[in-house]
């Protein structure tokens, strides 16, 4: 099971966390991974300053993350963790 934490602290609301969350919900359904692959919220992950909300794959903490990049970003940090 890989467990992706998404960032709902003041600074990633502000930057659309929760749109974050349904496309990664989204990608998830899609490919079938719900017994796979387990969607949290967090609370700040200390990252503020970057773009985009910040997630935590496992122990890596990945930022910059956006509605238009979310598929790469699961492509990239998720799947291979399958």
């Amino acid at each position: 099971m890989v467990t992706v934490a998404i960032c709902v602290g003041s600074s990633c609301h502000l930057k659309d966390s929760y749109d974050v969350i349904g496309a990664f919900q989204k990608e998830v359904a899609d490919r079938g991974l719900g017994d796979t692959v387990k969607l949290s919220a967090a609370f700040c992950l200390g990252k503020c300053g970057f773009a985009g909300v910040s997630i935590k794959v496992e122990d890596k903490i990945v930022t910059g993350v956006t509605t238009a990049n979310c598929r790469e970003v699961f492509e990239k940090e998720v799947l291979p963790l399958l």
